[in-house]
């Protein structure tokens, strides 16, 4: 059930592994839906079944049957069913089975208070050095050291943009307090630790722009750490793409000139 009335009951889904974790929410509200109606038709008949006028004097036996059994049998055995045959699975193959090959999208994903830098290696495929001693929160915010050759073509941004239908793994860290990476529309979550890189992966699958929040209470700005990704063709990532790459070479070149 995507909609009641014609609102939407999710947010919008954009992401591959989308629909498996939304049929996995639906699953446990119908479980939760089922148990509340149950409950309360049993509540209203305990309220009937066993008021004052027709128990004068008190029984301190108790009830007997079995129905409660069976009853919490049930609810055990569709818990059961919902974590080892939903949940389990999909947590393994989102966070153990990594993507691999040419077409994989390779981030780091670097939060701070109050925002989020995005660090793509350059064409040659290898991320550059990165040191504290470097971090100009204008100019360098990463503290990318210009003079590793591998960073020379390096992309630092703070707007996150991927092509549509390619797999992406964001290695996701901190520069200060624990954040957390929280992506609604991909149906993503993970917390940014200092000292930690931890991977996630995801499959765009929606062209469009989708908000990142910050799903960990970071400080007073908690609220205002905001951020975007752009979801976009493959022709036109690899325009930008080549375009930032030449753009951060010719960069660093001009600092070594200097």
């Amino acid at each position: 059930m995507k909609d009641l009335l014609g609102l939407p009951l999710l947010p919008l889904n954009a992401s591959k592994h989308g629909d498996v974790i939304d049929g996995l929410i639906e699953y446990t509200h119908w479980l939760m839906i089922a148990l509340f109606v149950g409950w309360g038709i049993y509540f209203v008949y305990v309220l009937f079944k066993f008021r004052a006028s027709n128990n004068p004097k008190a029984n301190y036996q108790g009830a007997g049957g079995k129905y409660s059994k069976f009853a919490e049998i049930g609810v055990i055995l569709a818990e059961v069913i919902l974590l080892f045959g939903f949940s389990i699975p999909l947590w393994s193959s989102i966070s153990n089975e990594f993507p691999e090959g040419k077409d994989v999208l390779t981030v780091r994903v670097v939060a701070e208070q109050y925002a989020w830098s995005f660090h793509y290696p350059g064409p040659d495929g290898v991320f550059g050095k990165r040191s504290p001693s470097l971090i100009d929160l204008q100019s360098n915010p990463l503290g990318l050291d210009k003079t590793d050759p591998n960073a020379k073509d390096d992309i630092v941004t703070k707007l996150w943009k991927m092509p549509v239908n390619k797999p992406v793994i964001a290695h996701v860290t901190s520069k200060d307090v624990i954040h957390s990476l929280g992506i609604p529309a991909f149906r993503v979550k993970q917390d940014a630790i200092p000292g930690d890189s931890t991977p996630v992966t995801f499959v765009p699958t929606k062209i469009g722009k989708y908000l990142i929040a910050c799903s960990q209470l970071c400080g007073v700005g908690h609220s205002t750490m905001r951020g975007f990704i752009q979801v976009l063709s493959e022709d036109d990532y690899q325009q930008w793409y080549t375009a930032e790459a030449e753009a951060a070479k010719a960069s660093a070149e001009q600092g070594d000139a200097w």
